[in-house]
């Protein structure tokens, strides 16, 4: 499968998520759970799932929109793709070894949404992982 492709399917995945993410806070309840913080503390809580969704749109958008751009063999196309991998990858680490899912919502839904994002996040692992590899074997992120 050309690499373009999965890339274009990597970027329409992150706005897929991000557009789900837009449930989250109700889901989890996040007014009720953040109103018991100090204001300072709720602030820096939302600015930072602010910048998160960013992330996931901006990398979603440039995937989707400008593969091309991630595929040019530059040091740049090299980084950021490289970026995207570990960034990813640390969340698919996260999410087995730190986030306490034992009070997350229950039933079929909720198992099958668990699924779905662990898959995606492998995915995303792969797909930029892989592109990241044929820079470095391109030469293209050796300075």
């Amino acid at each position: 499968m050309p690499m373009r492709f999965l890339l274009m399917a990597a970027g329409a995945g992150q706005l897929a998520l991000a557009a789900g993410s837009l449930a989250i806070p109700k889901v989890l309840k996040w007014r009720e759970d953040t109103a018991r913080l100090r204001p300072l503390t709720r602030q820096i809580f939302w600015t930072y799932a602010g910048y998160i969704w960013s992330f996931h749109v901006c990398f979603g958008l440039l995937s989707l929109l400008a593969p091309e751009w991630l595929l040019d063999r530059t040091p740049l196309a090299a980084a950021v793709c490289g970026f995207i991998a570990v960034y990813w990858a640390a969340r698919l680490v996260l999410q087995f070894t730190w986030l306490d899912r034992s009070d997350a919502p229950q039933g079929a839904v909720f198992v099958a949404a668990e699924v779905a994002l662990v898959s995606l996040f492998i995915g995303l692992v792969l797909t930029y992982g892989a592109t990241f590899l044929s820079h470095l074997r391109a030469g293209a992120g050796m300075g």
